[in-house]
């Protein structure tokens, strides 16, 4: 009965070696290849003897390791005889694949020099470059964060250590022939960390020497080991390709965990094992007896100990079901979401995903990504998965062509993020259908063609700016057919960089409208201009330019525009201001020949009426000397008469004042100052002046100009502002000469004022005739301030002046 559970128990423990024998399926192979393969039976399979990939018993006189037992399951898949032949380093395998003696060989390296040799396979196993350092407790060390004066132990020459070099020029590196060295120099503290590979130190680990050690870090350059196929049998390659893609992945996993996974000692196998073990006994002595002591504080330590563990409880409970919810979450998203491994097949697959691939639950499983994406091949993908490893923070997008479970086609938008979950890597693959948006696309597209037709039909040229986001380049990716019409190019003509609308504008107006342009690009702000083009045939026409602005969705900044010919209004508009030019000049040349007038008049009123009443007031005192003494009323008619020709010389003098006051032979300064006083004595209101002691040389043209603006100012101050007080200020501004003329009365809205206020009208006229300007500013309750402003120029001689 014994014996019996003993076989009984025998074959349970045979069992699960069984069904993993039989788990490895029969590669799906071309009749070409079946047919290759049945001429050849029995493979000859090369080694080089390094463990943990190869090793020697020579005691039972057989080989192990990670690549024997690879092999076999590829024996098992292509359903072949293998016969082994080992070497002591590549040198020498590679040696007997160039002689024939070989043909095939795993866990070799894709090299340049290895191709001329090997046909490579895909990667079927990933060996990555640790960082070990003391078990401390530390967490996980990062490279970028390691000082120069911290020693890295790495094994040189190699390329472990060209990486480093290249990678961090910072590290302080020491060099050593062996890995073995590297971890001693970890053990004395002569180095901090040491660089080995998963193969080596899973070797290493079993090792009591080595049990305080720990991975900490992973330097990023991991080995991808390949299986060769001699260069001539390319027949061959094909064959193990197919082998090894029908090895499960679980199978590949448990290969890596089995042999090549760090095993470090257990920490009874330390020395200083029974000395922490004694230690330990007299802490928990200790304890025991401070428990019985401090019995009733510890009791209450308990319970706040037990109230905390029911909230972590909570806590964790709380933690479960934002997982599940999370999980959930995953599950029911509309998005298809893959969690895929290094060797590019699915471990997760949510509903969505399935549904947009046509798999029922579960079937995406352990699928290659080649599957849903012929186009993928495994070096593509690998590049793909560094390059998103490297920067993890950034995820990549991309636009595919999708196979369903049933061979149908539809196009995804792809993102990829890289995953660390539970010690592991995934690369998670977010898939989106995008069918309805090329769908929404096309319709759009049709709509543009529609928006192009009635364009073609608008009178003048319809055009799009585009700025670009990357390079800033301005670009024109739409010009209407109106160009033809308008200048006699075609649209490509126009779009073209060298070209563009700038290239048509008139040679003289290119520097205004490149600052209109330039201000509205920099601004992002609309833009509108007038000005002279030219035609194909170099005719010149007048063309408006007016375009707004909008920004897209994606922040490109976008003007959308027309350009249509002025020609005939402008000619009308030009026609107007020429006339309005003509009326100005006209207007002045009148009001120069009136103030010469008025000049003349205050002459001869002055000084023949003034001779006159001056002759005829020596006659009346004459008359008094003769005959006053003899008639008394002769007197009293006398001195009546002296009144009256002192009252006609003050007329006099009043009426050649008011045609042209004898003040302005003195200067402007002299006239404001002058007109301020008789204001104040006619109106009792204070003038404040302030004038220059010396100005820069004026003509008479602008100085009476000036003049009768102030005294037409003065007026509207008297008869409407009700003021208080009135300032004038004459300064002179650059080449400009300013005059101001400022009250504190009433004030009025500009705006709000007739349109026949001819006083106002008046001497927007004079400042015009004077090449000047003229601002108006006034508010209701705050008073009004009127600035004139005429240029400066030195002065001419003037006929008039000689006279």
């Amino acid at each position: 009965m014994k014996r019996f559970c003993y076989l009984l128990v025998i074959g349970w423990l045979w069992l699960p070696l069984m069904g993993h024998a039989a788990a490895i399926p029969a590669a799906q192979l071309s009749p070409e290849q079946q047919q290759w393969l049945a001429q050849h039976k029995a493979l000859r399979v090369g080694l080089v003897l390094q463990a943990p990939y190869a090793t020697f018993d020579q005691r039972l006189q057989q080989l192990s390791g990670a690549n024997v037992e690879l092999m076999k399951w590829l024996a098992q898949s292509l359903d072949i005889d293998l016969t082994w032949r080992t070497y002591p380093d590549l040198e020498q395998l590679e040696k007997a694949a160039r002689e024939g003696q070989i043909d095939i060989a795993p866990g070799l390296k894709q090299t340049p020099a290895g191709l001329r040799v090997w046909i490579f396979s895909d990667p079927y196993m990933r060996v990555p470059q640790l960082l070990v350092g003391e078990r401390n407790g530390s967490g996980s060390v990062d490279l970028d964060r390691i000082d120069s004066k911290t020693r890295v132990a790495v094994r040189m020459p190699g390329a472990t250590a060209d990486f480093l070099r290249s990678s961090y020029p910072g590290l302080n590196l020491q060099g050593v022939p062996l890995e073995r060295q590297a971890l001693q120099l970890l053990l004395s503290q002569q180095a901090t960390y040491a660089v080995i590979d998963e193969a080596q130190l899973a070797r290493l680990s079993a090792e009591p020497e080595f049990t305080a050690l720990a991975v900490v870090g992973d330097i990023g350059l991991p080995q991808l080991l390949r299986v060769g196929t001699r260069r001539d049998l390319p027949e061959l390659a094909g064959i193990v390709e197919r082998g090894l893609h029908a090895i499960p992945a679980r199978d590949m996993e448990q290969l890596h965990t089995r042999w090549l996974q760090p095993k470090f000692a257990r920490s009874t196998h330390s020395p200083g094992f029974w000395q922490n073990l004694v230690l330990l006994f007299g802490a928990l002595m200790l304890a025991s007896m401070t428990i019985v002591v401090w019995q009733r504080r510890q009791q209450s330590v308990l319970e706040q100990a037990l109230l905390q563990a029911r909230e972590d409880l909570a806590e964790g409970a709380a933690s479960a079901e934002a997982l599940r919810l999370t999980q959930f979450s995953i599950d029911k998203s509309p998005v298809g979401i893959l969690w895929v491994n290094w060797d590019s097949h699915v471990r997760y697959a949510n509903q969505a995903a399935e549904n947009m691939l046509g798999y029922s639950p579960g079937a995406v499983l352990d699928r290659p990504l080649s599957d849903f994406e012929p186009g993928l091949d495994m070096d593509r993908w690998l590049g793909l998965w560094r390059r998103a490893r490297g920067n993890e923070d950034t995820a990549q997008r991309m636009e595919a062509i999708c196979v369903r479970a049933d061979g149908s086609e539809f196009p995804a938008d792809v993102t990829l993020s890289f995953l660390r979950f539970k010690q592991a890597e995934y690369l998670v693959v977010y898939l989106h259908d995008i069918t309805e948006r090329r769908r929404v696309q096309a319709a759009l597209q049709e709509s543009d063609a529609r928006l192009q037709g009635i364009a073609a039909n608008v009178p003048g040229l319809v055009f799009r700016l585009e700025r670009s986001l990357l390079t800033g380049e301005l670009d024109f990716p739409y010009i209407s057919e109106g160009s033809e019409s308008l200048v006699g190019f075609s649209p490509a003509t126009l779009r073209r960089h060298d070209v563009g609308l700038r290239s048509l504008v008139h040679p003289d107006d290119r520097a205004d409208y490149h600052r209109v342009q330039d201000v509205a690009i920099d601004s992002d702000s609309d833009w509108s201009w007038q000005g002279r083009i030219l035609t194909r045939e170099g005719l010149q026409r007048w063309a408006e330019i007016k375009a707004i602005t909008r920004r897209l969705e994606d922040g490109t900044v976008v003007w959308d525009g027309i350009v249509w010919d002025i020609s005939e209004s402008k000619r009308i508009e030009l026609e107007l201001d020429s006339s309005r030019g003509q009326l100005r000049e006209l207007s002045a040349h009148l009001e120069s020949v009136r103030e010469e007038e008025k000049a003349r008049i205050a002459r001869e009123v002055h000084d023949e009426l003034g001779q006159m009443l001056t002759v005829l007031k020596l006659e009346t005192s004459m008359c008094e000397l003769a005959y006053a003494d003899l008639d008394p009323g002769l007197r009293e008619r006398l001195n009546s008469m002296k009144k009256l020709i002192a009252q006609l010389f003050q007329l006099v003098r009043d009426v050649a004042t008011a045609l042209r006051p004898p003040i302005l032979d003195a200067g402007i300064s002299s006239a404001i100052e002058w007109q301020a006083r008789r204001f104040e004595a006619r109106s009792n209101i204070p003038c404040l002046v302030q004038v220059p002691e010396q100005l820069p040389p004026l003509s008479a043209a602008k100085e009476v100009g000036l003049f009768r603006i102030l005294q037409e100012a003065l007026t509207n101050v008297l008869r409407h502002a009700d003021a208080q007080t009135v300032e004038l200020t004459l300064s002179v501004e650059g080449r400009e000469l300013c005059l101001t003329i400022s009250d504190d009365g009433r004030g009025f809205e500009p705006t709000a004022g007739r349109s026949t206020s001819f006083g106002l009208v008046g001497m927007r006229e004079r400042v015009l005739m004077l090449g000047g300007t003229l601002d108006l500013h006034s508010e209701p309750g705050e008073g009004t301030t009127l600035a004139v402003r005429v240029p400066l120029i030195q002065r001419q001689p003037d006929p008039s002046d000689s006279e």
